[in-house]
């Protein structure tokens, strides 16, 4: 049976970008005969010192714990038919686990959701910021064997780098991404936000028409913010929500009215449209930043909004306010656009594919 390390910062079920990239996929992989084994860098206990507010003595020896089991991946590598890296195998500015994986002869594969070669770092370890070495992520990809990235504007980049890559988008598990109820048709609507507490700023970036939304609608319109529980906005009655893996399709399927802000910089071309692609498929009308990705995945007036410009914003959150037909038009359509392209049953045979074509190269080698 041939087998794949999946090497990841997180344990299962922790990380978007581990979730809705390669996680979802396992059971399927492995229901046709492809073992797969994660790897995380982090355990739950590492995890909780090394994105608060530790001390350095401690994040330090979470990441000599890392290394630890990041030496032992490699020592155990050449059992495998394939190495996964999603983003990095290892926190820092060198990929040393990488070219170690590399010399083994077992096919590496990177895979990425993010414009990773910029500089992004977590509130919590800012000052630590100077020992990513983004760059790194153009080594590891030069090193791979094969490359998948979520967009088109990630695979460009990878293609300076690499000439084996492959686009693979961000996708939905439409069979627990289903919505429990009826969608509403109150005349009271909640136009809701999910993320994370390093992506609220993008929330931030929309306030500005939400009020103009809220001074033109009063108590027709509230809000709600899930992922960063402590998130609060007296002006628009915002008491942000912890995220909750437990309850999120629940907590989702609340909202009327699904919104997906982003600044207008390089770092939002490498983003795959996840918050979007999470409503859509809950049936909930989405209105989605006109840029990147989101372009590919929304046809406006279609399956959801584009908009840019808070005056452009305030137009169509109205609309949809305005309309209770409209919003179930947009929600029907936005479920029918995840099952066709965005979904795990539309792209999982060709994760297989994908899979079973670096394993016949590692079989071709002497």
């Amino acid at each position: 049976m041939p087998s794949v390390l999946f090497v990841a910062a997180h344990r299962l079920n922790r990380a978007p970008s581990q979730r809705f990239r390669f996680e979802q996929y396992i059971a399927h992989l492995e229901s046709v005969g492809i073992e797969c084994v994660l790897s995380p860098l982090l355990s739950a206990a590492d995890d909780r010192l090394f994105y608060g507010k530790s001390s350095a003595l401690l994040k330090s020896w979470v990441l000599a714990r890392g290394a630890l089991r990041r030496a032992k991946d490699v020592r155990r590598a050449g059992r495998f038919d394939a190495v996964f890296v999603q983003r990095e195998a290892f926190f820092g500015g060198w990929p040393v686990f990488e070219r170690a994986f590399k010399r083994t002869g077992t096919p590496l594969i990177l895979d990425f959701d993010d414009a990773i070669w910029l500089l992004d770092v977590s509130e919590a370890n800012r000052r630590y910021g100077w020992l990513k070495r983004p760059q790194k992520t153009a080594e590891i990809a030069r090193l791979a064997d094969l490359v998948i990235a979520g967009n088109a504007f990630l695979v460009d980049y990878a293609r300076t780098h690499n000439p084996s890559v492959r686009l693979i988008p961000t996708t939905i598990d439409t069979e627990t991404y289903t919505r429990p109820v009826a969608r509403s048709r109150a005349e009271k609507v909640c136009i809701g936000w999910t993320g994370s507490t390093t992506t609220i700023k993008h929330f931030h970036q929309c306030v500005p028409a939400l009020m103009r939304v809220r001074e033109r609608w009063g108590d027709r319109v509230h809000f709600r913010v899930i992922g960063d529980g402590s998130y609060r906005n007296e002006a628009l009655g915002i008491q942000g929500e912890p995220w909750d893996p437990a309850t999120e399709v629940a907590s989702l399927c609340a909202m009327d009215i699904g919104i997906m802000p982003l600044p207008d910089d390089e770092w939002s071309l490498g983003k795959c449209g996840l918050k979007g692609l999470q409503f859509m498929a809950l049936e909930i009308p989405v209105v989605m930043e006109n840029l990147g990705a989101n372009k590919d995945i929304v046809s406006d007036g279609r399956d959801g909004f584009l908009a840019f410009g808070e005056d452009e914003w305030v137009w169509k959150l109205s609309s949809l306010v305005a309309s209770p037909d409209l919003r179930e038009t947009l929600a029907i359509e936005g479920r029918k656009t995840i099952e066709t392209r965005f979904s795990v049953n539309s792209q999982k045979d060709v994760y297989v594919e994908v899979l079973r074509d670096v394993f016949r190269r590692k079989q071709a080698r002497p």
